[in-house]
């Protein structure tokens, strides 16, 4: 590491002011930030200090992200050797086949290992480009506007694969990433002004232009000619039954996204994210609530008509990406709401749009997107009643005394 500190103290009079790369200095300060701490530190008084910087916290969020990681690619190589294992004659071929072929890994369901690393040649692509198309918007953007790049793109391009089919094409992920980062944020005056959650931007907008790579039973298993709804699609459906039991949807060895399924995992990013304090543990806990309280309204009302109407709030939280956009997206600390109060109603309303949207549109079962979505909209609004509240309890407060 010292040979590397070395060399990038020498390479800087390149970089700073009158050098011949002045205009990179952002992607030299980006790649010298993200090796080694800072050598300006804070110690004036007049500033406000917090025991987390902003490297700090996007690694801790990314510490919580390993275990839906490893999910990700357990399952996503899961799901296709099952379909290969049960299947006879089913097309399998392709530069993934064949290094599988050639590993000797093989197909087999039950080896850990030969999941993973199947898995593994659908994810890492799709964040290779992600991180690669994502990095180039920042670091232009950060070029042109003259300020340093930020880490939050290392939590966007992480989540936004999460969040996606195995099947999607990298054309596609290139512009979902491309949209989510200028239209989501920058356009804004990027990280900390965005309203929106970047990640989720992106994720909508390839819903919505490219609806058939993304949405339908044909997209969940990365095999063709096979077709294979998720728990939620089941559901919705009153002539079909569940074919995963709770066990399977809280492991997350079921269809959906590649790194949203696992409930498990959520569930240990979350207790990180909470012990270190970089995640609102009130805007989880309100998700939860809002998501309990609307569930078991539509399960004493009922319905003959549409089978979403009986969904427990248990089935509600296993399948689908409740457990990951609680965690992960609905606590975003940039486009969730900031006051203590407001993180409650924020929570709540967001917990219970998901399930007004899975129960009541059946065409649409998954609801947690848009749910959050709409949520970062109106957490200025929630925010604003909050503090002018506080504003008026102090001036009565001070003018009774």
């Amino acid at each position: 590491m010292k040979f590397l500190r070395k060399f990038l103290d020498k390479q800087k009079k390149h970089f700073i002011k009158e050098g011949k790369f002045e205009r990179l200095f952002p992607l030299y300060e980006a790649i010298d930030i993200f090796l080694f701490t800072p050598d300006k530190i804070t110690k004036d008084s007049l500033h406000i200090r917090d025991v987390i910087d902003m490297k700090r916290l996007m690694m801790v969020v990314i510490y919580a992200l390993i275990p839906s990681v490893l999910m990700a690619l357990y399952n996503t190589g899961y799901q296709v050797n099952l379909v290969l294992s049960k299947i006879a004659n089913v097309a399998y071929e392709g530069w993934r086949a064949k290094l599988i072929l050639f590993l000797g890994i093989g197909f087999d369901p039950s080896n850990i290992l030969a999941n993973i690393v199947h898995g593994a040649l659908y994810f890492l692509p799709v964040y290779l480009v992600t991180i690669i198309i994502g990095g180039f918007w920042e670091v232009l953007f950060a070029i042109v506007r003259k300020h340093e790049i930020n880490e939050g793109l290392l939590v966007t391009s992480l989540l936004f694969p999460m969040i996606l089919p195995s099947t999607i094409p990298l054309w596609q992920v290139a512009i979902g990433i491309s949209f989510g980062v200028v239209v989501g944020k920058e356009i804004f005056g990027g990280v900390g002004m965005n309203i929106l959650n970047p990640a989720l931007v992106g994720r909508v907008f390839l819903f919505f232009a490219y609806p058939a790579y993304i949405s339908g039973n044909s997209v969940w298993v990365a095999v063709d000619g096979v077709s294979k709804a998720t728990p939620l699609a089941e559901l919705s459906d009153s002539a079909l039954k569940l074919s995963v039991s709770l066990k399977d949807a809280f492991l997350g060895v079921i269809p959906g996204s590649m790194g949203e399924t696992s409930t498990l995992a959520c569930i240990i990013g979350a207790i990180i994210l909470i012990v270190t304090g970089v995640a609102s543990w009130k805007i989880m806990v309100s998700v939860l609530a809002g998501m309990v309280t609307l569930s078991l309204m539509f399960n004493l009302i009922g319905s003959s008509t549409n089978p979403m109407f009986g969904v427990s709030p248990l089935w509600h939280l296993v399948i689908g990406g409740f457990a990951f956009g609680t965690v992960f997206m609905a606590t975003d600390p940039v486009s969730s709401a900031i006051t203590e109060k407001g993180k409650y109603v924020y929570g709540f309303l967001i917990g219970s749009l998901v399930v007004l949207i899975r129960v009541i549109n059946p065409a649409f079962p998954e609801g947690v997107m848009l749910a959050i979505l709409f949520g970062n909209i109106f957490s200025p609004i929630i925010d604003y009643f909050f503090v002018n509240a506080n504003i008026k309890r102090r001036i009565l407060r001070n003018g009774s005394q």
